[in-house]
């Protein structure tokens, strides 16, 4: 029979499809194999309706082999098949899918899980073949037909002696070529590691013989080469089952193969949403924060299925930044693919899926929260740090899904503790929530500004993560509480009568104050005496947003960006250091400077700062020791 052509617009397709839209070769088996499922289906659901047909569903059957002399790839299924005018239609005019005319003439049945619908997805296979013959018989006719074609040169149709009934696909390959060679896919080990990765879940064997070197029976030395078929795909997916105690080591074992960690996960959970959207999910949160957690190549993301068939490896639109730590995967029939089913649409569908993903999390995190506390800080000390920085960087917009899963060190407590508890336990005539900064836990414990609060058993939370500060700076309050650094200079438990007095103290003081001022040569906004302090000569505190803490993060970031906090010494009235200040500034100036560096390097060594100078420093401790 002579050649027939593609049409004009299908001779462009079938370029484009062979050079642009592909950017996997790998797919060519997923599709031909979707395609193979989809024919079983058809045959399965017809022969519930038609008494003429009789098979059943574990007679059929999808076969992949390979011919590494003739350089072939055959995938074989016993489906419905085609006959000449199917060829015609389906093969002959690229974009005419069968299966989605199948799923369309019967829409009204809600079992048939079509796979493929665009009709393109068999052209594929020209990504890696320069020819492809399919020979092909329906089920209860008696012709079979072969379909030939290398590409857009057109194709022939012909008649096929004595073929089973349907589908049989081979596949020339290309010659190997500088860019890539072709001759991977002739490896036994190449083509289980495709279908297992993207079409581990059809629901019928995909079968591929295996050689096998055995030692003759009866013989010691002498070993005969043995050819069996095994079923590669699973079939079930693993998503299917529910999570119980037989089979969580099963569950375990998937994320810890799938996933590539070396421990189990910390939890486990599924879920199954019928109605507007349909899918279901199978996610996982890690035991530890991955290797490359931190790294800007890092990719977020669920595996995302298709009635079982993987499309991507890492859906990002499933998942939003702050829970990018979660492991797993999506199967939804409902999913808007793209021609090539290798990228979804940005639609509705989608970001009703993802929404409901969030919300799933969300509670799942907010029950292990509430009943099992434990587990919840060991999530915490894992991925805290971007609950935080979820809230911060969102701007606050997210501060309602996040504001109460994360959690801060309570200096009364001594322990991690929400900010709902917080507020439950504060004194009742308490209006700020007060919080503390610092490089750890134990050194913010070391700040003299802690000493009042303590005196009057107010609770303060403890900021040693760097994001502690910037995420509250976001919030800016909780139910009506605003948040309070007690290193801020404006921060006061003194009665009115004590804030009198030290006032009164500040204002006699004011030359010697000034003086102190002009020696630290601007290095401080502000010198002044305090009663905040009891046992502590000396601390900085700051006036403003920015922080001695933040200031020393942002400078330290790798940017262009530079801060600097508006500095007040603060000297604590009741100790003896005041009153020697008192008596230099009366009988020594000069010396008064001295004291001034000393105890201005002093408080920043308290806060964590470090020294500015110091050679300076060490040399004027050394001067008054030695007197």
């Amino acid at each position: 029979m002579s050649k027939k052509q593609f049409k004009t617009e299908s001779k462009k397709l079938l370029d484009l499809m062979i050079n642009s839209i592909y950017t996997n070769k790998d797919i060519f088996l997923r599709e031909l194999i979707s395609n193979s499922s989809d024919a079983l289906d058809k045959l399965l659901f017809i022969s519930l309706t038609d008494k003429n047909i009789d098979v059943e569903k574990d007679e059929l059957k999808i076969h992949v082999d390979i011919d590494k002399e003739s350089r072939t790839i055959t995938v074989t299924d016993n489906g419905i098949g085609m006959d000449k005018k199917e060829l015609e239609d389906n093969l002959g005019t690229i974009g005419q899918s069968g299966s989605l005319l199948f799923k369309e003439e019967n829409s009204d049945n809600k079992d048939i899980d079509i796979i493929g619908q665009f009709g393109v997805g068999f052209y594929s296979a020209f990504m890696v073949a320069d020819k492809i013959e399919v020979v092909s018989r329906k089920y209860g006719e008696k012709e079979a037909y072969k379909w030939v074609s290398s590409g857009a040169s057109g194709y022939e149709i012909k008649e096929e002696d004595d073929a089973p009934w349907g589908t049989k696909i081979t596949l020339f390959l290309k010659e190997n070529t500088d860019e890539f060679s072709y001759d991977k896919y002739l490896e036994d080990y190449e083509i289980e590691g495709i279908i297992k990765k993207y079409s581990n879940y059809i629901t019928y064997p995909i079968i591929m013989k295996k050689e096998e070197s055995r030692l003759k029976e009866g013989s010691k030395d002498e070993y005969e080469t043995v050819v069996e078929e095994e079923t590669i795909n699973s079939m079930i997916p693993l998503w299917k089952k529910n999570i119980t105690k037989d089979t969580e080591e099963e569950f375990n074992g998937f994320y810890t193969d799938n996933f590539h960690d070396y421990e189990k996960p910390q939890k486990i959970f599924k879920n199954n949403i019928e109605g507007k959207i349909n899918y279901t999910s199978l996610l996982f949160i890690p035991s530890h924060a991955p290797y490359d957690y931190y790294q800007k190549d890092y990719e977020k993301g669920l595996a995302l299925y298709s009635n079982g068939v993987l499309i991507m490896d890492k859906c990002s639109d499933l998942l939003p930044d702050y829970f990018n730590f979660v492991k797993g995967l999506v199967d939804s029939p409902d999913v808007s693919l793209n021609i090539s089913r290798e990228i979804l649409q940005k639609d509705a569908q989608i970001s009703a899926i993802a929404k409901s993903v969030e919300g799933k999390i969300e509670k799942e995190l907010k029950t292990m929260l509430e009943k099992d506390r434990e587990e919840y800080i060991k999530f915490f000390k894992n991925f805290g740090t971007n609950l935080k920085f979820g809230i911060y960087n969102s701007f606050g917009m997210n501060k309602d899904k996040l504001q109460d899963l994360i959690m801060f060190y309570s200096s009364k407590e001594e322990k991690l503790i929400t900010l709902k508890e917080y507020v439950d336990n504060k004194k009742d005539d308490q209006n700020k929530i007060y919080y503390a900064t610092g490089e750890s836990i134990d050194k913010i414990k070391m700040l003299p500004q802690l000493e009042s609060f303590k005196e009057k058993d107010i609770d303060v939370l403890f900021f040693d993560d760097y994001i502690d500060e910037f995420t509250v700076s976001v919030l800016r309050e909780y139910e009506s509480l605003e948040f309070t650094n007690i290193a801020n200079e404006d921060v006061s438990l003194s009665s009115e009568e004590d804030k009198k007095k030290i006032e009164k103290e500040n204002t006699d003081a004011k030359d010697l104050l000034e003086s102190m001022k002009e020696a630290l040569s601007g290095k401080v906004t502000d010198v002044k005496f305090t009663d905040r302090l009891t046992n502590h000569p000396v601390c900085l505190t700051t006036k403003g947003n920015v922080s001695t803490n933040m200031e020393k993060i942002i400078n330290a970031m790798p940017t262009d960006e530079s801060v600097k906090s508006e500095t007040v010494l603060e000297i604590n009235v009741n100790h003896d250091i005041a009153k020697k200040l008192k008596d230099v500034f009366e009988t020594n100036k000069d010396e008064l400077k001295s004291y001034a560096t000393i105890l201005y390097e002093e408080a920043r060594l308290i806060e964590g700062l470090g020294a500015e100078d110091p050679a300076t420093l060490s040399k004027l401790v050394c001067e008054l020791i030695s007197k």
